[in-house]
């Protein structure tokens, strides 16, 4: 039994080419289990390759990242050269259509928790994108529903469209459907997105921001779950140098105080919560 979960992290990034195990360690060492979380091809096969090495502790999500649908900015800590060739095995476009056969090859290894992550993203990439993007978040709604798996979120300045495709699907969701990555919506589309059963990750952004402190309140801890997002987002007091699953104890402790809860309350919650959700 884990103390804490990580619900969302990436240690199969460039970021970790040359600690990856370290980094894991450290976080096992602490009874803190982590689910790396697939961006394209190349990184998902690479968190299900490093899945397999742990018997358990250690799991994986599988799919295709909203802004990796078009050409969009290179990220050196998720894809360095050396590790994209490598990882990738001739994949060498960063922009990327969804390939639902090799997803769903990944996806059927029981490592696999989840699939994504998958959704909307409006912040990076423009208008003309958004049919490339849907087209691959509904694919992916289609391949969760077939492997029998929850949706792993990511959705940034695009709520609206997000829980109106999801509605669109209902059908096609399980119970609970998912989990919503670095929630930055209103509450109303907190309400909208519990009403398909979602369930919600914070990560170190509210350890040294307060934007999300009233959403996180009207949320509550029975549909929480945690995460670093790490190599980003680092929390306080690591702020300034690059996150790691092993920091995902401070995002409970600064859950405990804007929910007014004590931190074993915290833990074993969101621990709860995320094996409900990802199977765990």
């Amino acid at each position: 039994m884990p103390k804490l979960i990580d619900a969302h992290t990436h240690v199969q990034f460039a970021a970790y080419d040359n600690d990856w195990e370290e980094v894991i360690d450290r976080s096992l060492a602490q009874n803190i289990w982590l689910v790396n979380v697939g961006t394209q091809k190349g990184t998902s096969a690479k968190a299900v390759e490093i899945a397999e090495k742990y018997n358990e502790g250690v799991y994986a999500t599988v799919g295709l990242h909203p802004i990796h649908t078009e050409e969009s900015y290179h990220d050196a800590q998720e894809l360095s050269e050396p590790f994209f060739a490598k990882a990738t095995e001739g994949f060498t476009s960063r922009s990327e259509e969804f390939d639902y056969e090799f997803y769903k090859n990944l996806g059927n290894n029981e490592k696999v928790v989840a699939i994504g992550e998958c959704g909307l993203d409006y912040y990076r990439l423009g208008e003309n994108t958004k049919g490339s993007q849907e087209k691959a978040f509904l694919a992916q709604i289609k391949l969760a529903s077939e492997l029998k798996k929850p949706l792993m979120i990511h959705c940034r300045n695009a709520y609206s469209d997000l829980i109106g495709l999801l509605n669109n699907q209902k059908s096609l969701l399980r119970s609970p459907a998912g989990i919503v990555h670095f929630m930055s919506g209103t509450k109303e589309d907190s309400k909208e997105l519990i009403n398909l059963d979602f369930i919600f990750s914070f990560g170190g952004v509210v350890t040294f921001v307060r934007n999300y402190d009233e959403v996180i309140k009207f949320i509550g801890l029975e549909r929480i779950v945690l995460e670093t997002d790490a190599p980003y987002v680092t929390p306080i007091p690591h702020r300034g140098k690059r996150n790691e699953p092993a920091y995902v104890s401070y995002v409970a402790e600064k859950l405990g105080e804007l929910l007014d809860k004590d931190l074993e309350e915290v833990i074993a919650k969101t621990t709860e919560n995320s094996r409900n959700v990802l199977k765990i």
